[in-house]
């Protein structure tokens, strides 16, 4: 499996993984997001490119001014992560988070930070499997006001 940075080729097949990743938001919310990411500079996705070319995986990388439980500033963030359910547990996902880490390295950045939600089972195990470490579980609130 080959990892490469995304190319503009590549839009069709990035939205459909994003698609499938948050199914609760719009196409027309994706692509508007994913202009910003292309024009970010301090951002950059990579893909999981298949034998045949299709694309079956990414990873949307970018850096935060801080994150919980990391100590430098700025920090590397794995803001997007995803592998086409035939090529999970077979090291996509691990290739692709090796390919962004060595990116926030090379961007000057001492430490890469990520969240899942706290029932995504599959993506907490990923994470501890790549050396990744828990730091704290929060609980987001909201309240619409009239």
């Amino acid at each position: 499996m080959k990892i490469r940075k995304l190319e503009l080729d590549d839009f069709d097949e990035w939205l459909r993984m994003r698609l499938d990743l948050w199914p609760e938001i719009s196409a027309e919310i994706h692509r508007s997001e994913m202009h910003e990411i292309l024009a970010d500079q301090t951002c950059q996705t990579f893909v999981a490119v298949r034998p045949d070319g299709r694309l079956g995986g990414f990873l949307e990388s970018g850096q935060r001014k801080y994150a919980d439980n990391c100590k430098t500033s700025p920090v590397g963030y794995i803001e997007g992560w995803y592998v086409d359910t035939d090529l999970q547990r077979r090291g996509v996902g691990k290739k692709l988070v090796e390919e962004a880490e060595s990116w926030a390295s090379k961007q000057g950045l001492h430490e890469m930070a990520s969240d899942c939600m706290l029932d995504n089972e599959l993506s907490m195990k990923a994470h501890l499997a790549l050396g990744y470490e828990e730091g704290d579980r929060l609980i987001h609130f909201y309240k619409k006001l009239e």
